[in-house]
């Protein structure tokens, strides 16, 4: 059994694990990256199911590095799965990583030793245990990085081919000719209607919640196009620390009723033109606030999809009259096709409200009105969000005390980075941060970059031992709360862990915007830390 000492482990090999990599290696700290997979990735590691995609347009979703963008291309306005794939090799070599860390290793336990101010981290791998100790121990696991698998009836004796969307095997499984099942439309759902109902000779799709998705407006990329786009990044990059949602577009400081009716439609017509989040994100401020503010979105939004849904079963299912959640509630999902593939003559819907599902057999999925029979078998039933990751690892602080004791009650966390009675430990992109309405490489700088220069303040001051305050964590819990948009908190959402059955709803974001965010971490700095205890 190897035994190494570092001044940090970090845990992740995605947007988080390789920048906080890169950054505190750079101010002179000793780090170790541990990374389950065989390469980096994170989300897109796992996820590589047909038609994966990201719904944040170049260049929001990269690093702000001028030495990684400067010299990098991405093929279409939407990168793919395969592309963000093709983005973190061009990462390690321009930063060089993987001299610093660990493939092919999964981290089973790290406990506080009170004696050495230092954690006692084991992992496991291909080449058996792995033991280390670091003076700081880092979560970068990701927000949705544990996969959600309904406990279904049958579903081990389908004989057929069946996976989650973030399990999907590297040889993949193919659609071409067959009989696909799809249970749950969210935004893999949607991508994997896009996907599988152009190849299936049969797509049925089981569907709990309509997705109120909206329109991509996907395009290539070509290399002059982004060269004289790249002059305009640096400004790029620091306007979407300056919005709300971390896009170069923020809301328009306006009220829905502030504008006549047909001041109001143009301006819907304008954002849906334009494509991605800009009904919620850059439009009026109070669509998640106000009841009738979303009423008058919702309408909106269900007038445009029905003209693309020419059937009309299909179209009450799709875009009921009456809305299951107040829309913007749940992260939109983007389209390309979906609505004009989901009226496919080779596409069934079916209504789980209706027709609920009681098992899987060994040639289909069988509801309460008969049996659909099928070749492979897709799951895209989301993901145990925020918390899912933590709970994966024996992680024990001050007393041997457990993280799953600790937030049996409720997430415990201090500016969405640390964690009272766990020292030394700090995650980033995580519960009580700004995750759901926020881009990945964004918050994973801002956070970053944070964390690194209270370390740099720790280490001048010979500091070994950190920990949030308990009451300082108590505010901070309650100022989450506080801000959370009223109307969020109508839907049944992994934002509030109500995806997960016996998961206690809560407020899991931080939702008051980047700018609010970044206040709340200046604060702490220029007021010397005054929500952590140091030894």
């Amino acid at each position: 059994m190897a035994e190494e000492s570092y001044d940090v482990i970090i845990v992740g090999g995605g947007f988080t694990g390789t920048y906080n990599l890169y950054k505190l290696t750079k101010c002179g700290f000793r780090c170790k990256l541990i990374e389950k997979g065989s390469d980096f990735g994170g989300t897109w590691y796992w996820n590589r199911y047909p038609g994966a995609r990201v719904d944040t347009y170049v260049p929001g979703y990269e690093f702000s590095l001028e030495e990684v963008w400067k010299d990098w291309e991405w093929k279409d306005a939407y990168p793919s799965g395969e592309d963000l794939l093709t983005y973190f090799a061009h990462l390690d070599r321009k930063l060089g990583l993987r001299p610093h860390c660990l493939f092919n290793t999964t981290v089973k336990s790290a406990h506080w030793n009170e004696g050495t101010h230092s954690w006692d981290v084991v992992a496991e791998g291909n080449t058996g245990l792995y033991k280390a100790n670091s003076r700081y121990f880092i979560l970068g696991v990701g927000n949705l990085a544990v996969p959600y698998v309904p406990k279904i009836k049958g579903l081990d004796k389908f004989a057929g081919k069946w996976s989650h969307t973030a399990r999907w095997p590297k040889e993949g499984i193919e659609f071409q000719g067959k009989r696909v099942g799809l249970i749950g439309t969210g935004a893999s759902g949607v991508q994997i209607v896009q996907e599988a109902g152009t190849k299936a000779r049969q797509l049925t799709v089981f569907q709990r919640t309509p997705n109120m998705a909206v329109p991509m407006r996907q395009r290539p990329l070509n290399s002059q196009d982004q060269l004289l786009a790249s002059a305009s990044y640096p400004d790029f990059h620091r306007k979407r620390r300056q919005t709300f949602g971390t896009y170069d577009y923020d809301m328009n400081g306006r009220e829905t009723l502030e504008d006549t009716d047909e001041q109001r439609e143009l301006l819907y017509e304008e954002l849906w033109t334009l494509g991605g989040f800009r009904p919620f994100l850059g439009g009026y401020t109070d669509v998640l606030k106000s009841q009738h503010a979303n009423d008058l979105l919702y309408a909106f939004w269900r007038k445009k999809v029905s003209e693309r849904i020419s059937d009309d079963r299909k179209r009450a299912i799709l875009a009921p009259e009456v809305p299951p959640h107040p829309i913007g509630a749940k992260r939109a999902s983007l389209e390309q096709n979906y609505w004009e593939v989901m009226c496919q003559s080779n596409v069934d819907l079916v209504d789980m409200n209706e027709e609920p599902i009681i098992e899987v057999t060994a040639t289909g999925v069988r509801t309460t009105k008969r049996e659909y029979e099928l070749d492979v078998l897709v799951l895209a039933t989301g993901f145990d969000a925020f918390t899912g990751g933590f709970f994966q690892i024996d992680i024990r602080g001050e007393g041997g005390r457990t993280i799953q004791e600790h937030w049996k009650d409720g997430i415990r966390s201090y500016l969405g980075t640390s964690i009272d009675q766990f020292p030394n430990l700090w995650y980033i992109y995580g519960p009580h941060g700004p995750v759901a309405l926020n881009t990945v490489p964004v918050v994973v700088e801002i956070q970053t970059d944070w964390l690194a220069t209270l370390l740099e303040h720790l280490r001048d001051r010979s500091v070994t031992r950190v920990v949030a305050k308990t009451a300082a964590t108590e505010t901070y819990g309650r100022h989450v709360s506080e801000i959370a948009p009223p109307l969020l908190l109508k839907a049944n959402s992994w934002y509030l862990g109500a995806n997960i059955p016996g998961k206690m709803r809560a407020v899991r974001d931080y939702m008051g915007g980047v700018p609010a965010y970044i206040n709340e971490l200046a604060k702490e700095v220029e007021e010397g830390y005054p929500g952590y205890q140091t030894e």
